[in-house]
């Protein structure tokens, strides 16, 4: 059975790309705008949430915070998918609840070694 994964960014060109190579690598994905796309779109098994940080509506780190407050959802892995490297806004994703982080630009192969670890 494949694994599904949501993407969560404002840009549609880095769903794509989030979208198209988790696809190849055989994981369902769901697609969504922001953080209140999200939560909307959240059903059943999500098995990961890769998700940006700044995003317009509801930003990544508030996507966390009601994600984990959904018992169903506590422990799901959550990535941030962002290009902020700071860490601060790592510490912030971190208390939030974020398992992990990857820098944009991302190497396909890079998101897909943290998908498999996660997802084991």
């Amino acid at each position: 059975m494949s694994k599904t994964i949501m993407t969560v960014d404002d840009s549609a060109s880095i769903r794509q790309m989030v979208s198209l190579t988790l696809k190849e690598a055989g994981y369902a994905v769901i697609e969504a705008r922001d953080g209140k796309d999200a939560m909307a779109r959240l059903s059943g098994a999500v098995d990961m949430i890769l998700t940006d940080l700044n995003m317009p509506g509801m930003g990544g780190i508030e996507l966390i915070r009601a994600v984990r407050a959904t018992p169903q959802y506590k422990f799901t892995p959550i990535v941030m998918l962002t290009t902020e490297s700071q860490a601060s806004a790592k510490e912030e994703g971190k208390a939030a609840g974020a398992t992990g982080w990857i820098i944009k630009p991302f190497k396909p192969d890079q998101l897909l070694a943290v998908a498999r670890k996660l997802l084991r």
